[in-house]
């Protein structure tokens, strides 16, 4: 595995990630109050996992990553 930054001053490459964090901030963690590390770091592997699963993205035709697999997979069949 090889560590990757970003170049100095040069936010756009970072674009996604920013997008990323943003919204889970905006979606989980301004609306909770944590009051330990381990509940955050909790709230955190869940939201990625609800965000990687479960959540309805619009460049997905309005599905979840699960939904648009399957209708994927229907499709090449």
């Amino acid at each position: 595995m090889t560590q990757s930054m970003s170049r100095v001053s040069r936010c756009i490459d970072n674009g996604p990630m920013e997008s990323f964090w943003g919204m889970m901030k905006s979606e989980m963690y301004y609306l909770n109050k944590f009051n330990t590390y381990d509940e955050l770091e909790a709230a955190i592997v869940e939201y990625i996992d609800y965000y990687n699963n479960h959540r309805y993205q619009k460049r997905l035709n309005c599905m979840s990553p699960l939904e648009y697999r399957q209708f994927l997979n229907n499709s090449a069949a």
